[in-house]
C-alpha cells in the first residue's frame, strides 16, 4: 500500500492552491438576509456552477462570492481540516454535484445544519499530488465564511445501492490528455466513476453492506453497496480480471468523535448494518469515500480462520507465507501468532519459503544484514506452538540493495523439516554469485550453488529481492524450490485514477523478474523434462496477469491457484477487492501428478492480522 506520512499540504493542485487560509465566522447582519436555502440571487453563484459537468471545476482559480449552501458534515481531524456544504436547490442536472468541500486549514466554526454563505478561491486539490495520477477534488479554499443561520434540515441523502450505481467501471480516458477522463463529459448513469464524482461533496447514504476489507490501523473499511458483486464464500469480492471492476466498493471513515462513538471493528463478511451518511469524499488511499456523519453498526460473525489438512505420508507440503517485516526486534507475541499460523493452520508443511524476513535489527540502519536472531526467535515460537523442530537455509543481502523499509534488508529463506525432507547443501551461494543449472555424472539437473540466487546482477533485480533457489529431497526424489519476492505494486495508479485504465508502471520490472525466473526454470527441464519444480512467493501480481503469464511461457510453469474454482481465487485484500499475490507455480511433472492446492485465510480478511497475506499450500507426490 502507499504510505501514509505524504502531507495534504505538500500535494500539488490543478489550479490555486489554499494552504493560506482566511476563515470567517460572522453573525447575521440586523434585518437578516433571505437564508441560504432561499431563492438564489440574481447572479449568484451556486455549487453546481462550482462543480461543472466534468471533473473539473470551469471557475478553478477564480474567486467566488456568497455560494449558498447547508452544512452536511465537518472534518476537524487530519491535515484537510474543513467543511462539506451542500445547495438545497439543485439544478436537475445529473452530472453537476450540489456539494463541494471548503477547504479551512484549521478547525472549523460551522455546524452541520448550519447556513452558510461561503466566499473563497475555487481550486483542484490532487491528493498525493500530480504525480500520484489521482483525480482532484473541486474545493473552495482561502474562505470567508457567513453563517446564515442553524439548526436547518439536510438535503435529502442520495442513495447508493445496485440500482444506483452502473456496473461499467470508467470510460477510457482521452489520448490526447495521456488517457486523462478529466475533461470528459460526466456519464453518471453509464459508470460508476462518472456516478461517483456527479456525487462528489454531496450528502450521500448506504443502507447495510456488505465489509469487503476489514477495519485497518487508520480506522478504515470497505464495504460494498452490490451484494451479489463477484461474491467469494467467505463474504469478500473477488477482483477477477483487469477488465471487470467491483464497482460497488465504497470506502467508509468516520465524522463523529471517537469518544461518541468509536470507528467500529469488523472483518470481512460481517455487516456494517442500518443506515450510514455523510459527505462523499474522495482520498488518496482509497478513492470515493463515505464521510460518516452517522455510522451504523456490525453485525453477523466473522468468518473462522481456515485450518488446512495434513499432509499423507507420501505427499510433500509446500508452503509460502509473507510475513511482513518480522525482525528480532519485533514483540513476541507477533512470532508466536505466526508460530501458530505455521504450526496450528498449515499444518506444519515440509518445507515453507519465508518472504519479508528482515536483519536481526530491522529498520535500524547501520549496516547489519545477519538474520540469524531473526529467524532463531521464529523457528523456537514454531517449535512452543507444538510444530517440527524446523532447520533454516538463506542468504543474507548486500547492504539496502534488496529494497523494502529502509535498514530492514528483507529476504526468502527456507524452512524444512529434517524428519519429513532433506536439504541437499552445496557452497558457493552468497549475495552476488548467481546460481547455475549443472548436468551431474548421472545426467541429472543440479544446481551449482544451494542455496543459491538467480542472477543477482542482473538489472531484473534491482533494489529488489533476488529469488533463492535450493534443492530438496523427499523419498529419494529432487525437488527444486524457488522462493521469490518481485518489485511490489506501490507505484502502479489507483484504479480510481484520473487516467483510465490506469498506468501499471511497476510490472514492467516484475515482467523482466518472471522472464529470469521462467528462464531458470527451462534450464531446469532442458536437462529433465519431467523434473520437480515449484516456483513460489509473493509475485505481487495476479494469476491473470502479464507477469504470470511471463512465468508459465511456453509451459515451464503453471500457476496452481488457477486450479481452485474463480471464486476462491485470493490471498490478499485490498480496497474491498479479494485478489491474488501469492503464487505456488508448478512444473508439468507437478501439475499431471496428484495435487491439492489451498489458499489458508488466516490473516487477510481479518481487522486483526498476524500478516497483510495469507499463506499458501501444495501438497502433491513427487
Amino acid at each position: 500500500m502507499p504510505s501514509r506520512k505524504s502531507s495534504r499540504l505538500a500535494a500539488l493542485t490543478v489550479a490555486a492552491v489554499c494552504s493560506t487560509v482566511t476563515c470567517a465566522v460572522l453573525a447575521p447582519p440586523a434585518g437578516a438576509t433571505p437564508s441560504a436555502a432561499d431563492g438564489p440571487l440574481a447572479d449568484q453563484v451556486r455549487i453546481h456552477d462550482v462543480q461543472g459537468g466534468t471533473r473539473i471545476s470551469p471557475l478553478a482559480g477564480e474567486q467566488v462570492t456568497n455560494v449558498p449552501g447547508v452544512v452536511t458534515g465537518v472534518r476537524t481531524y487530519g491535515s484537510s481540516k474543513g467543511f462539506w456544504f451542500q445547495d438545497p436547490q439543485p439544478d436537475g442536472d445529473p452530472a453537476t454535484s450540489e456539494g463541494v468541500f471548503v477547504y479551512t486549514g484549521g478547525a472549523p466554526k460551522v455546524a452541520v445544519g448550519d447556513a452558510v454563505q461561503v466566499s473563497g478561491t475555487v481550486s483542484e486539490y490532487v491528493p498525493g499530488g500530480t504525480s500520484s495520477g489521482n483525480q482532484s477534488v473541486t474545493e473552495i479554499g482561502k474562505p470567508v465564511v457567513t453563517v446564515v443561520s442553524a439548526g436547518n434540515p439536510l438535503p435529502e441523502a442520495v442513495t447508493l445501492d445496485a440500482r444506483t450505481v452502473p456496473d461499467a467501471y470508467a470510460p477510457a480516458g482521452d489520448p490526447a490528455a495521456q488517457g486523462s477522463v478529466n475533461a470528459l463529459p460526466l456519464r453518471p448513469t453509464r459508470y460508476a466513476l462518472d456516478r461517483y464524482e456527479s456525487l462528489e461533496g454531496m450528502n450521500v447514504r448506504i443502507g447495510s453492506s456488505r465489509v469487503v476489507t476489514g477495519t485497518d490501523p487508520y480506522a478504515e473499511l470497505w464495504v460494498t453497496v452490490k451484494p451479489h458483486e463477484h461474491p467469494d464464500p467467505r463474504g469478500g469480492t473477488v477482483y477477477g480480471s483487469y477488465t471487470a471492476q467491483n464497482t460497488g466498493r465504497l470506502q467508509i471513515q468516520s465524522l463523529i468523535p471517537t469518544a461518541q462513538q468509536p470507528f467500529p471493528t469488523a472483518d470481512v463478511g460481517q455487516t456494517l448494518s442500518g443506515t450510514s451518511a455523510g459527505p462523499l469524499d474522495y482520498n488518496e488511499f482509497g478513492g470515493y469515500t463515505l464521510a460518516a456523519r452517522t455510522l451504523g453498526t456490525v453485525t453477523g460473525a466473522a468468518p473462522a480462520r481456515e485450518v488446512t489438512r495434513k499432509q499423507r505420508t507420501g505427499e510433500l507440503a509446500v508452503a509460502t507465507y509473507n510475513v511482513e517485516n518480522l525482525a528480532a526486534t519485533d514483540p513476541q507475541e507477533k512470532f508466536d501468532r505466526l508460530a501458530d499460523g505455521v504450526v496450528a493452520h498449515l499444518s506444519s508443511p515440509d518445507v515453507v519459503a519465508l518472504e519479508e524476513i528482515q536483519d536481526n535489527n530491522g529498520a535500524t540502519d547501520d549496516g547489519t544484514v545477519a538474520a540469524d536472531r531473526t529467524v532463531r526467535r521464529f523457528l523456537d515460537a514454531v517449535v512452543a506452538a507444538g510444530g517440527p523442530h524446523y532447520e533454516w537455509r538463506s542468504i543474507d543481502p548486500v547492504d539496502k540493495a534488496d529494497g523494502g523499509e529502509p535498514g530492514g534488508n528483507i529476504r526468502q529463506g527456507f524452512l524444512f523439516n529434517p524428519a519429513r525432507v532433506s536439504f541437499t547443501d552445496r557452497p558457493g551461494g552468497d549475495a552476488t554469485t548467481p546460481v547455475e543449472v549443472t548436468r551431474t555424472a548421472g545426467g541429472a539437473p543440479a544446481l551449482s550453488a544451494s542455496p543459491g540466487r538467480i542472477d543477482p546482477a542482473s538489472g531484473a533485480w534491482q533494489d529488489s529481492r533476488k529469488p533463492l533457489a535450493g534443492e530438496f529431497v523427499f523419498h529419494g526424489r529432487t525437488v527444486f524450490v524457488i522462493a521469490n519476492h518481485f518489485t511490489s505494486k506501490g507505484g502502479d495508479q489507483a484504479l480510481s485514477s484520473q487516467y483510465q485504465p490506469p498506468s501499471r508502471s511497476s510490472e514492467t520490472e516484475r515482467h523482466q523478474q518472471a522472464d529470469e525466473v521462467n528462464a531458470f526454470v527451462k534450464r531446469i527441464l532442458a536437462i529433465r523434462k519431467d523434473a520437480d519444480v515449484l516456483a513460489l512467493g509473493d509475485i505481487n501480481d495476479f494469476e491473470f496477469s502479464g507477469t504470470a503469464h511471463r512465468l508459465e511461457a511456453d509451459g515451464a510453469l503453471w500457476s496452481a491457484i488457477k486450479s481452485l474454482p474463480k471464486r476462491e481465487r485470493y490471498t490478499y485484500d485490498y480496497q474491498g477487492n479479494s485478489q491474488v499475490l501469492d503464487q505456488i507455480l508448478v512444473s508439468p511433472a507437478v501439475r499431471r501428478g496428484a495435487f491439492s492446492y489451498d489458499s489458508v485465510h488466516i490473516n487477510a480478511e481479518f481487522a486483526d492480522q498476524n500478516s497483510d497475506h495469507d499463506p499458501q499450500v501444495l501438497r502433491f507426490r513427487p
